[in-house]
């Protein structure tokens, strides 16, 4: 923890968004050390795909229906997102979550994701976010410490969800894909935990 808070001071950042996959037990003590402000979030495994959650209390279960999985997230009063949206498929091909009802719930789209392979997804991305009249965002998605800063998004200071989706539509995005070689170190890192029962937890 304390080596990310070193990182984001090192490059400026002065506020992250964390989003493990189904858990916010590193957002949340993220929170409570870093000097900078903390938005927990969760990347939350559904039937047919990732959701995120933003501004979270408590985990949200993975395996949900998309709908179930976002009425969790309005419960604690969070803000819902769509995180790279055709970056993890080929180009050509379909996201159940992109579809008008589950959009139609939706407030965030992910249009520029570090690790997303090919540039075509992020482009389809912002198309959709355009379309679709929702907010942009970008995320890193980072694993390693390098990869902190690799995307992220310049806009004015804010105060809770509400306030955040009115910054973010002023926001200007910035971003770069990651090294390949960074895939192949979140790779080793869960076949060690695997192999090894290594209890260490790779980066969001």
């Amino acid at each position: 923890m304390e080596q990310i808070v070193e990182r984001c001071l090192e490059l400026g950042i002065n506020c992250i968004a964390v989003a493990d996959h189904n858990t916010v037990a590193g957002a949340l003590k993220l929170r409570e050390i870093a000097p900078f402000k903390v938005i927990v979030a969760e990347e939350i495994l559904t039937p047919v795909g990732e959701i995120m959650g933003l501004f979270l209390s408590e985990a949200v279960p993975r395996g949900l229906s998309p709908q179930e999985t976002i009425s969790r997230i309005r419960s604690q009063g969070g803000l819902v997102a769509i995180p790279h949206p055709f970056g993890r498929s080929l180009p050509w091909n379909a996201n159940p979550l992109t579809s008008a009802e589950v959009l139609s719930q939706v407030d965030i789209i992910e249009t520029f994701n570090s690790r997303t392979p090919f540039s075509s997804s992020n482009a389809r991305a912002w198309k959709l976010a355009k379309e679709q009249g929702k907010a942009a965002s970008a995320g890193s998605d980072a694993h390693t410490l390098g990869e902190i800063g690799r995307a992220y998004v310049e806009m004015p200071e804010f105060d809770g969800p509400d306030d955040f989706l009115n910054s973010l539509a002023q926001g200007k995005i910035f971003g770069q894909k990651s090294s390949y070689l960074a895939h192949l170190a979140s790779t080793w890192a869960r076949i060690r935990k695997r192999i090894l029962g290594d209890s260490s937890r790779s980066l969001p």
